[in-house]
Parts: structure tokens; C-alpha cells; sequence
């Protein structure tokens, strides 16, 4: 999956005709300079394209709507060289639907003490200019990034790389599919939801099917597809000895393979990003699907378990800006906890269905009893995660908007082995630890099932929620109890009231 491929960054820079031809030449000229070095820095994730110098509301308000239309444009990134009435760009940023992100630099990182005059001053404008542009964003009340310092330090560079793959996955996900086999876990609540409300706020559409639709697809694979999977199976896995051709449940694994080959065929044709499955409906199905999750996840997709449609759909968008970074993404669930007072833990796992790209070495194939969905027993990948920094996260629907929860974790090894343990498991400490992380967790809301992630960091997480008009809330080293219930009750009092706040 390459979900960055044929996107762009459109490079907007605002200034006015009070200058003159020459100054706006030499803008230009800054501007392409600019965009140039982003492109070759290799810092970046998504290409950056660079429009003419705006001047004019008519040029700002063409541009934005050309913006809004084109099926590569994931976001704008506005530079203000020299001074650019805002009122300018009221017009177009009242339309504009794509984000976009300030960039308050400016072309020379040093003043030149000796030489600087007027025409100099006139020129180079960013701190008087920006400070306009931030005007008219504020008091439109658009969510928008700001990053500011020298386009050439590593630091600007991070942090705009950042904020790119938050609104490339923002990009991604506008239209994006989310398949339903079956429904929620009987009685659940977290996992339920507004799924008009969803498409309304996060642009994703999510559609139930019975599993019996799934099951015409894994009945329709063929025998020479199945072979050529289970190929790929003993090249990439350290298969059990059981599930060889021969092997006492190789036709368990065959009954697997049929299941991915046939999941996928579905999900292919359907144009889906994200899926969920659920135990409790599995009609049709001899074992409940597990190999064939933690592959098509593997590949990008999105899932969650038990029909839980918004995990699916936030650890798709999580693997979209996790693209190329070092670490993997996947569905996790809290499962149980370490509590020895000197070392309080998370065992992170799930029944079965865990990426092997948070993998620490070569996961290994097995099959084992599962004592749930009285289905036959399934195969799947058995792995530990390595240590390192990583987050949870979570999307809950509050009834009148969506919330989104991160706790930045740190992962560490298991005390000792898990020989009886056949499933896929990280073990981490909650930040700032497990009393205070846990707690905070629970009064938010936040749901057993999570995005879980080495790759991204919170910056990625509040990006994508501020570029989605989500509440967000950050669990993390510097958490403390009542601050977060502050925070909380804050937060119940500004989504009452802000409908009014434009007026």
C-alpha cells in the first residue's frame, strides 16, 4: 500500500500588488526556491506543487475551489512572504474544504545586520504578514496548523511532515468504505455509534453485510489459489509442523486460506478500506477469521472486532500516516493487567486479531483452541512486540460529537515467557503509569479496543483530530487525574456552546 502516491501539497503564497512587479517576481522566485528544497529534502512524504503568487480575492477564491475539487490535492500549505490583507482571503477560505497549514517562515533565516534597509523590509514580511493571515483564521474560527521557525531546520521539517500524513490520511479517508460482516457484539456499547453522524464528520461511509455474503466469495476460491497462498505462508512464517502439507490441521490451514483469499476478493471488489467481523455471527464460516485479519491488516486495511466500525476505520487512517516510518500500526485490545505495585503493566492482545507489523522477529504460524465462537479451532501468526515508544488510541461517539483518546505508552518485554499463551501480545506501561493512566482512560470513555501504534506519535493523533473537527484528549507523562476531568468537563461546556460562537 501506498496510499501517498499521486497526492499533492499545493504551495500558496499571498501577497498584493502594492509592491510591484519586481517584488512579486522576486516572491515567486522565493516561493519556487522554497518548494524546491522540499521536494529534493526527502523529508517529506507527499509531493509539493507550487501555484502562482495570490494578489487578488478573485485568484484566492479560484484557487481554493480548484483546491476543493482536484482528486490529488490532499491539502494547501500558505506562506505569507510579504503583507496579504486578509479580508483577501475571506471568500476562499469560507469555501475552502481541503486543510491547510500556515507556514510562518520566512526566505532568510539571519537578518542581515550590515545591509538590511527598507526595500529589504518591505520584501520579507512573514512576522507582519502571518499575523494578518492569523487574524482572519481566527476569527473565521478555522482549524488550521501554524508551525513556525526556519523552512530549512529539521525540526519545521518534522513537524510539517507530520501534519502532511495527518491530512493525507484525512484525504484518504474522505469516501473510504468500511464493510460490516455481521453486526456489533450483542449488548456492547462503546463499539455501537451514529453511522450517519460518522460520514457527516469523518467522510467514511459504513455498510453492513450479512456474513452470507462473505461466504459466496471464500466458496468461490479455487484450489490453485489456495496453493499458491499457503506458498507464501511457508516463506514468509516459521509454520507449526502441524499445519505442513501432511500435517494433522493441514486442511485447517487450507480452510484459512480460502477465508483471506476470499475476504480479500470481497474487499477488492467492494473498494473497501477498513472491515470488521464478530464472533457471534460466523454462519457459513468453519473458523472464526484470524490469519486472514492480521494479513489484510498487514496490507493496510483497517479492521475492528466484534463490528466495532470506528477502530476499523481509525487504524486505517493510523496505517495511512504511518506509511514509510519506522514501527507498525495495528488493532489491540487491552486485555488484562500486571498489577505488582513496582511495575504495573498492560497485556495487550486480542482472540486472534494482531498485526504482525508491531512484530519483534518472524511470527510464527500456529494453530490452538480458542474457547470462544464455538467455531473449529483457528490458525493464526504468534508473536511478541518489541520495546519502544507507542500510543493507544480511540474514537468514541459522545452523542453530540466524536472524541478521540490517546495514551502514549511505553512497550516493554514480558516478565517471563507465555508458553500457554498462543495469541499475538504486547506488554506496556501506560504514561504517566498505569493508575493514572488507566483511570483517566476510563473517565473519558475511551473503548477496550484501540488503534496501537510504534510509528506515530500524539503530534500525529491531535493533527488528524484538529484537522477533523474532533474533540481530543491526550493521556500522557504529564497527565493528572483532575486536570483531565477539568479538561473533560470543559470540553462537555465548549462543544455545547461553540455552535453559537459564530455568530
Amino acid at each position: 500500500m501506498n496510499p501517498f502516491e499521486g497526492l499533492e501539497f499545493w504551495f500558496i503564497t499571498g501577497s498584493q500588488h502594492l509592491y510591484g512587479e519586481e517584488t512579486l517576481k522576486q516572491v515567486a522566485a522565493d516561493s519556487e526556491k522554497i518548494v524546491n528544497f522540499f521536494n529534493q529534502s526527502g523529508q517529506l512524504p507527499v509531493k509539493v506543487v507550487i501555484k502562482p503568487v495570490l494578489t487578488t480575492p478573485d485568484a484566492i477564491y479560484q484557487l481554493c475551489l480548484d483546491a476543493n475539487s482536484s482528486k490529488n490535492c490532499a491539502g494547501l500549505l500558505t506562506w505569507m512572504h510579504t503583507f496579504s490583507p486578509a479580508k483577501m482571503w475571506i471568500a476562499g477560505l469560507k469555501a475552502l474544504t481541503k486543510p491547510f497549514v500556515d507556514l510562518h517562515t520566512q526566505t532568510n533565516r539571519d537578518i542581515p545586520w550590515a545591509d538590511i534597509d527598507m526595500d529589504f523590509m518591505n520584501l520579507n514580511q512573514t512576522a507582519h504578514g502571518g499575523r494578518e493571515f492569523g487574524y482572519i483564521g481566527a476569527r473565521m474560527r478555522l482549524e488550521h496548523k501554524v508551525i513556525v521557525g526556519y523552512w530549512q531546520d529539521q525540526d519545521f521539517l518534522e513537524e510539517l511532515n507530520t501534519w502532511m500524513r495527518a491530512a493525507a490520511a484525512w484525504f484518504d479517508l474522505q469516501g473510504a468504505k468500511v464493510a460490516r460482516f455481521g453486526d456489533n457484539m450483542r449488548e456492547v456499547a462503546v463499539t455501537e455509534g451514529d453511522k450517519v453522524a460518522a460520514q457527516i464528520r469523518w467522510g467514511y461511509s459504513v455498510n453492513g453485510y450479512g456474513v452470507g455474503d462473505l461466504v459466496k466469495y471464500v466458496n468461490a476460491v479455487s484450489d490453485a489459489a489456495i496453493d499458491k497462498i499457503i506458498g507464501e505462508y511457508y516463506d514468509t512464517y516459521t509454520v507449526s509442523p502441524s499445519l505442513l502439507a501432511g500435517g494433522q490441521y493441514y486442511s485447517s490451514l487450507r480452510s484459512s486460506a480460502r477465508i483471506e483469499l476470499g475476504m480479500r476478493a470481497f474487499l477488492e471488489e467492494g473498494g473497501f478500506k477498513a472491515f470488521t467481523t464478530t464472533f457471534e455471527d460466523l454462519n457459513g464460516l468453519d473458523q472464526l477469521p484470524g490469519l486472514a485479519v492480521q494479513r489484510l491488516m498487514a496490507d493496510g486495511y483497517g479492521f475492528g472486532a466484534e463490528g466495532d466500525w470506528k477502530t476499523a476505520a481509525l487504524v486505517h487512517a493510523m496505517k495511512v500516516m504511518a506509511t514509510g516510518l519506522k514501527g507498525g500500526t495495528s488493532f489491540m485490545e487491552d486485555y488484562t493487567y500486571h498489577m505488582q505495585p513496582s511495575g504495573m503493566k498492560v497485556l495487550g492482545a486480542h482472540m486472534l486479531e494482531v498485526c504482525a507489523s508491531i512484530a519483534s522477529s518472524k511470527p510464527s504460524l500456529e494453530i490452538h483452541p480458542l474457547s470462544i465462537g464455538d467455531k473449529a479451532d483457528p490458525v493464526r501468526l504468534v508473536f511478541n512486540v518489541p520495546s519502544g515508544a507507542g500510543l493507544n488510541a480511540s474514537v468514541i461517539d459522545m452523542g453530540n460529537r466524536f472524541r478521540m483518546i490517546v495514551n502514549t505508552v511505553d512497550v516493554v518485554n514480558p516478565d517471563a515467557p507465555l508458553p500457554k499463551l498462543p495469541v499475538a501480545r504486547v506488554v506496556w506501561v501506560p504514561r504517566p503509569n498505569l493508575k493514572i493512566g488507566a483511570g483517566a482512560w476510563i473517565l473519558a470513555g475511551g473503548a477496550h479496543h484501540t488503534g496501537f501504534s510504534m510509528a506515530l506519535n500524539q503530534q500525529h493523533m491531535r493533527d488528524f483530530a484538529e484537522i477533523a473537527g474532533v474533540e481530543f484528549v491526550l493521556i500522557d507523562e504529564n497527565a493528572r487525574i483532575d486536570e483531565i476531568k477539568k479538561e473533560l468537563r470543559w470540553n462537555e461546556a465548549y462543544y455545547g456552546l461553540s455552535k453559537g460562537f459564530l455568530a
